[in-house]
């Protein structure tokens, strides 16, 4: 399992997601993670206002392997507030 820093410039400012750090086996399978992976509902139609519209749009940054047993998951995002 790898470490990715998910970054995407498409949507700045208040209320969005600058970065998430993630854990997957393949850069294209990071770039398919969204922080609100979990949610039941399309993550990518719900986050329309906070994330990147499409994977396309993500940039992923390999930051080193994780530790073994690491499950793929969102590990911490950076979010700019109101």
């Amino acid at each position: 399992m790898k470490l990715w820093k998910l970054t995407q410039t498409e949507k700045r400012g208040r209320d969005t997601f600058e970065s998430i750090v993630v854990s997957a086996e393949t850069e294209e399978d990071a770039k398919n993670m969204h922080p609100y992976h979990n949610w039941p509902l399309n993550s990518w139609q719900l986050g329309w206002r906070t994330w990147a519209s499409s994977p396309a749009n993500v940039t992923a940054e390999y930051l080193g392997e994780a530790r073994e047993g690491m499950p793929v998951t969102w590990i911490c995002e950076s979010f700019i507030g109101s």
